[in-house]
């Protein structure tokens, strides 16, 4: 009656179902896996780096979202993405490089942020023995000043920034020969930390970062000499993460983002005024 059948074939046919119904449920759930687990990729203005570590750490700790951070010029950023670098968000600090982005198909449009507004300093280390606080931007003229340390104008927003201040208060044509470019306001930091520059006008943020603000002084230069820093961030058309990047972009502009932001020196919009 019960002749070909056995206990153990009867046990090895129900374990294979089941093997084959779960198999077949995890791959359905596969692509919702796949979408929860892959990185959230920022290329962002080196003036936020150490703004957007903070912000970062929070965020990986809130979302559970991993995310993959790139810092550098703008300008340098807005070519690699005119080549379909593949990032989720950008983060410029000028605005109109995100805005050109819209206009060239690159961009999502919607989601244009204008997220803050930077601003520079007069920077010099502790030993240096310019009286940067009092002396302003005439501190770049004095005797000890032999290398002046800001980022290469020609594609990072804040060497531009750098220029105009210093044709503003009228010290460019005598301090130009000593000016030494740096690839981004990062490095120019580093630059004038490290003393292998005297002086350098850098990022306020970068100066308010515990590794600068312990290590020198600074004398914050007048919005006024400089056209506004207006910076601006946008969801990358070929974006694979547009879910998280759309949540980074929703905890930057909470209390908690902007409580950070505001905490390294930027001018948050809502604020009514570039100080």
């Amino acid at each position: 009656m019960f002749e070909g059948f056995t206990l153990s074939a009867y046990l090895s046919r129900h374990v294979w179902a089941a093997l084959v119904a779960g198999f077949l449920a995890l791959g359905s759930l596969w692509p919702a896996w796949a979408s929860a687990g892959e990185d959230l990729t920022i290329a962002a203005a080196s003036d936020l780096n150490f703004a957007f570590r903070e912000l970062i750490g929070a965020f990986e700790k809130k979302s559970g979202t991993h995310v993959r951070l790139s810092l550098g010029s703008s300008g340098n950023f807005f070519s690699q993405i005119q080549q379909d670098a593949p990032f989720d968000l950008y983060f410029s600090a000028d605005v109109r490089y995100p805005e050109k982005l819209i206009e060239s198909g690159h961009a999502v449009s919607e989601s244009l942020y204008r997220y803050a507004i930077g601003r520079i300093v007069v920077w010099v280390p502790n030993s240096s023995p310019i009286q940067v606080e009092r002396q302003g931007m005439e501190s770049l003229l004095a005797p000890s000043v032999k290398k002046i340390a800001i980022a290469n104008p020609k594609h990072a927003p804040y060497g531009r920034a750098a220029v105009s201040a210093m044709e503003y208060f009228k010290v460019h044509d005598r301090a130009k020969d000593k000016l030494v470019l740096a690839e981004n306001i990062s490095q120019a930091s580093q630059f004038v930390e490290s003393c292998a520059a005297d002086i350098g006008v850098i990022a306020l943020s970068l100066a308010l970062a515990p590794p600068m603000k312990a290590a020198g002084k600074y004398w914050e230069i007048p919005a006024s000499a400089h056209p506004p820093l207006e910076q601006g961030a946008v969801i990358l058309k070929n974006a694979k993460n547009i879910e998280s990047a759309k949540a980074f972009l929703n905890f930057l502009k909470g209390d908690d983002g902007r409580k950070v932001m505001a905490s390294y020196g930027f001018v948050l919009p809502g604020d009514g005024s570039q100080r």
